[in-house]
């Protein structure tokens, strides 16, 4: 029998977003672990705000609302709110209830400063973590360390002489003329570089994003952002001085097959387990290279490329939004914690 089509609106109604989540969602896992790295950071967040005054919008709900925004490609914080009006999902994930307006995008912005004084973002990562090395999913003796390039938000148009002397000059007049980072810098974005991928690619401005991963399933132990032109070998030292502890082993691409990095491992005890170059001669030799160890570390130091995919292609973080390190390391440290929290709450899931 054929359907009508109802013209009268329900004049009441007694659902609630929690109704109209499907029991099975992915987003139910996620929520519970997200809400329980929060209320770890409940004392930060009392800091972060006056006792007088009017109420603001909680900082849970912004940090969750970035969640979202990784989760489902949302490529604006303008557009976000937009959703949050009539996406009942969204309002679920983010404790609202039907009749509450939506936040203004500017709220964002005007968060921002607070969020980036108190390092909440970076505190919110490390409480991901420090959930997925509590449930058993974490090694704390095996990983890996990679870099890629983030393009910048400005334009190569927006290249400048630093002296001033081509402030005036139209972008079309400079072809031909070499431009470096010694000379060059972009006016909206001092902290960009012009950087490029490989030999013969055109030079974009950029940063670059530094991760450590651990081996056992892949998860991220932190994500760094550092000049484009910053050697990841030094910032990769960094990740490992911060986070492991004793003995242990980092797989690493022939990039790393340097011997300075090598030896600097090996006297933090750490085992380098990096693929060999064979264009020169190897820093690393077959002491290392006949374990069984050394083999199953260059399989497993592959994972960080998904990372990496998943940041760029899902999360939007191919180009960063915001300008300078210290902004786009924000927006690092909250899209590797959407990362962690979506396969922590995969490698936890109850069979069905």
């Amino acid at each position: 029998m054929r359907g009508t089509e109802t013209k009268q609106a329900t004049m009441l109604s007694l659902l609630s977003p929690e109704q109209r989540v499907p029991r099975d969602h992915p987003l139910r896992r996620i929520k519970q672990l997200a809400d329980a790295a929060l209320q770890q950071l409940s004392p930060v967040f009392d800091q972060m705000y006056s006792a007088m005054g009017r109420p603001s919008v909680p900082p849970e709900r912004l940090l969750k609302a970035s969640l979202l925004m990784a989760f489902y490609s949302v490529r604006s914080e303008r557009l976000f709110c937009e959703q949050l009006d009539y996406n009942l999902m969204f309002r679920w994930f983010l404790d609202m209830n039907m009749i509450e307006e939506s936040f203004d995008h500017s709220t964002f912005s005007l968060n921002r400063e607070r969020l980036l004084e108190h390092e909440v973002a970076a505190r919110f990562l490390a409480a991901v973590v420090e959930q997925a090395r509590a449930a058993g999913l974490m090694s704390d003796d095996h990983f890996s360390v990679d870099g890629t390039l983030i393009k910048a938000w400005a334009s190569s148009k927006s290249v400048r002489r630093k002296d001033g002397s081509d402030d005036d000059r139209p972008p079309e007049d400079w072809r031909g003329e070499k431009r470096s980072n010694e000379t060059h810098q972009s006016k909206p974005d001092p902290e960009s570089e012009l950087a490029r991928r490989g030999p013969g690619l055109a030079s974009r401005l950029a940063f670059s994003g530094h991760a450590l991963m651990e081996n056992r399933n892949g998860l991220l132990v932190d994500l760094r952002i550092a000049p484009a032109n910053q050697s990841e070998r030094v910032v990769a030292l960094d990740l490992l001085e911060a986070h492991v502890e004793g003995a242990a082993t980092v797989a690493g691409d022939r990039g790393y097959d340097v011997r300075h990095f090598v030896e600097r491992c090996r006297t933090l005890g750490i085992t380098p387990h990096v693929a060999q170059y064979q264009r020169r001669a190897s820093a690393i030799d077959g002491r290392t290279t006949r374990h069984d160890g050394y083999r199953i570390s260059q399989r497993a130091r592959k994972r960080v490329e998904e990372i990496f995919g998943w940041l760029k292609t899902v999360a939007n973080f191919r180009k960063t939004r915001f300008r300078g390190i210290e902004r786009t390391q924000l927006a690092a440290h909250l899209g590797g914690a959407a990362y962690n929290l979506l396969r922590i709450a995969k490698l936890t899931a109850a069979p069905a």
